[in-house]
């Protein structure tokens, strides 16, 4: 094997392979190769930084260090991984006389079909991935796939207990096996492998992570409050009757929203007139009762739609590279826009602008944001960033800039994009990750805490769920409006609190395109329900001014609001096996409920001590305490001393203290 020491990288060779090892930030080391002759480098989203490090030979061997991360390549091609000189991560031969330590597939053009494999270690876990429905806190022992899906948003990087980070920095399709015999990495298509090892305990990952993607910019706090959504407002008259109804019961609401089909036809990018005759009039009540107003729009586009035949002719749709170029059948078969294209994005945010924002749309909500496509043959679509099974992960986040690029050029700063997918970087653009049609029931819910804290270490702090779920909800069911109240203690303390869902009861006897489904405001669920729901709701606007200096930490430092516990405690190994509860911010503790009929759990409380907010009890940390908590009652404590126990301490401050 080869080696040169130039420009404070390692450049290394050898039959069937070439690349280079360099630091990127301090204390993270980049890997780049490939099996072509030629080594072509795309960073994606990746922000590399220009750093110092140290490079050397000792022996056969070539090394590396970044501050007190170093990387050691042996004469056979072997990477291994050292903070403060203990090995955290070594690649795993797949031959005997330790041979073949990576692997690649020709698929022609420069594209290869690549795999990479470490040893595993028994005592470690992994956190990140993004979310999916899937009931797991740490990843260890799990197979991943690497493609979005509808509920599934696949963020291909993870955070080790054993200090430090891995971002497989390849937007391409493809899987990681978190084994107990192996950690292995897939690529379904890529010109070169690509991954990041970042050191550090969780909280410097976090900062370092957004140093190298981008950090969120500074949300507005508007946002922060309550959001009222549902499937769906079919006219200007029901969304004002529901805003007017909020107003009038003295709850205050921030955002209301108008799911799809509002528009004339997928692709058209404006409201139907038919049911939206004066939709600038209607923004305006709403902003003057302080309710901003988000629009839902899709990616979908059939040839019935206005702007289909010019954005065929200068290539702004997905292609498949056999077969139609239909991808997605909804009312019909639909082609999908390209957001990879800079092109599509100037003509879709003129079109957006024009029939949305300047009619007084405060935001927009991206659904479909995968984008979602049937089959799932991402090898067959053609993007402008390239193939589909190359590329796939990286739509969001283009789809996402599109939007923020637009705003930025009218001068707005508070951009936030609702989104069904993301992928890193994406949440310098304002995205607001949601994770899609998720079920209406307990299972579901035990599933989103997790799935919210695996997505706050991926960089990405802006998340949110669907309160009470998308679909199988009977708002009739004692069941369901027990879920609802459980729902809403989890939605104030998730980053963003947003009720939406289709409810059972929908009218599908008249000649709409798409009926409006059951009753989804706070009214809907019961008369018991209704007091409690508000008061949450009053709760949330308390909170805002902490949760906007922890939105602010999640701004500067790359730190989430939503924390898994080992976040905040690094050192206490019970944290990194508690996935049912985490820190809000630096210092609230919450312990959702997400089981049927249960009124009492077990929380961990580390150290320190903590005050219970129901009854203002003082508890020692380092144990596990029950709890007891009524449908009417939530479970958090506060750290001792911190000023956020006002909010609670004063439950009767009610109205007069929202903002």
């Amino acid at each position: 094997m080869e080696f040169q020491l130039r420009d404070n990288k390692i450049y290394f060779m050898r039959g069937g392979e070439r690349g280079v090892i360099s630091a990127c930030e301090e204390g993270c080391i980049r890997f780049q190769a490939t099996a072509s002759p030629e080594l072509e480098s795309k960073d994606w989203t990746l922000l590399p930084k220009k750093v110092d490090a140290k490079v050397w030979m000792e022996g056969e061997s070539a090394f590396l260090q970044t501050s007190n991360l170093k990387v050691q390549i042996e004469n056979n091609g072997k990477c291994s991984y050292f903070i403060d000189g203990k090995r955290i991560l070594s690649e795993q031969p797949e031959q005997t006389f330790n041979m073949h330590f990576r692997n690649y597939r020709n698929i022609g053009s420069g594209l290869w079909n690549m795999r990479v494999s470490f040893e595993a270690c028994e005592a470690e876990e992994f956190y990140g991935l993004g979310h999916e429905r899937m009931n797991v806190f740490s990843k260890k022992g799990c197979s991943i796939d690497l493609r979005h899906l509808n509920t599934k948003s696949s963020i291909p990087y993870v955070y080790s207990s054993l200090g430090y980070g891995f971002l497989w920095n390849m937007p391409s399709t493809g899987r990681v096996e978190l084994g107990n015999n192996r950690t292995r990495w897939y690529s379904d298509c890529a010109k070169a492998m690509d991954y990041v090892i970042i050191a550090g305990n969780p909280k410097e990952t976090c900062k370092k992570l957004t140093d190298l993607t981008g950090h969120a910019p500074k949300i507005p706090e508007w946002a922060l409050g309550f959001w009222q959504s549902k499937l769906r407002y079919e006219n200007e008259e029901q969304v004002l009757n529901v805003a007017r109804k909020y107003k009038e019961l003295g709850v205050p609401l921030s955002v209301i929203v108008i799911d799809y089909f509002h528009w004339t036809e997928q692709g058209d990018y404006k409201f139907d007139p038919v049911y939206w005759s004066n939709p600038k009039k209607m923004a305006d009540e709403l902003h003057e009762m302080g309710i901003k107003l988000m629009v839902s729009m899709w990616p979908t586009i059939n040839e019935k739609s206005e702007n289909y035949g010019y954005m065929v002719d200068h290539n702004m749709l997905l292609r498949t590279a056999s077969g139609s170029n239909r991808v997605f059948d909804f009312y019909g078969p639909q082609a999908e826009i390209d957001a990879t294209n800079p092109d599509t994005r100037e003509y879709v945010w003129k079109k957006l602008k024009e029939n949305y924002i300047d009619n007084g749309v405060d935001l927009l909500w991206f659904d479909e944001a995968e984008p979602e496509v049937h089959p799932e043959h991402f090898d067959n679509l053609i993007m402008y960033a390239g193939r589909g099974d190359e590329a796939a992960l990286i739509y969001p986040y283009y789809y996402a800039q599109l939007v923020y690029d637009g705003m930025k050029d009218m001068g707005r700063e508070d951009i936030i994009t609702l989104t069904r997918a993301a992928y890193t970087g994406v949440q310098k653009f304002g995205a607001l990750v949601w994770s899609g049609d998720i079920r209406s029931d307990f299972d579901s819910l035990t599933e989103q805490i997790k799935s919210g804290l695996n997505m706050a270490m991926c960089g990405i702090p802006w998340w949110n769920t669907d309160i009470g779920g998308f679909y199988g909800g009977d708002i009739e069911s004692d069941e369901f409006r027990e879920l609802i109240v459980r729902w809403f203690q989890y939605g104030v303390f998730s980053p963003v609190m947003r009720l939406h869902g289709s409810r059972n009861g929908a009218d599908r006897t008249r000649d709409i395109k798409e009926p409006t489904g059951g009753d989804n405001e706070i009214w809907s669920f019961g008369e018991k329900n209704l007091p409690i729901l508000a008061d949450l709701i009053h709760l949330r606007n308390r909170l805002i001014p902490y949760i906007t200096k922890q939105m602010d930490i999640a701004s500067k430092e790359g730190i989430p609001v939503m924390r898994p516990m080992f976040l905040e405690y690094p050192e206490d190994e019970v944290c990194y096996k508690t996935g049912d509860q985490y820190m809000f911010g630096e210092d609230i503790l919450f312990a959702p409920i997400s089981k049927r009929g249960q009124m009492v759990r077990k929380v961990y409380l580390p150290k320190g001590r903590w005050i219970l907010t129901q009854n203002n009890l003082l508890f020692e940390g380092s144990q596990w305490v029950e709890v007891h908590a009524d449908i009417s009652e939530f479970i958090a404590f506060v750290k001792e001393g911190a000023e956020v126990m006002e909010v609670f301490m004063n439950k009767a401050l009610g109205q007069g203290c929202d903002r």
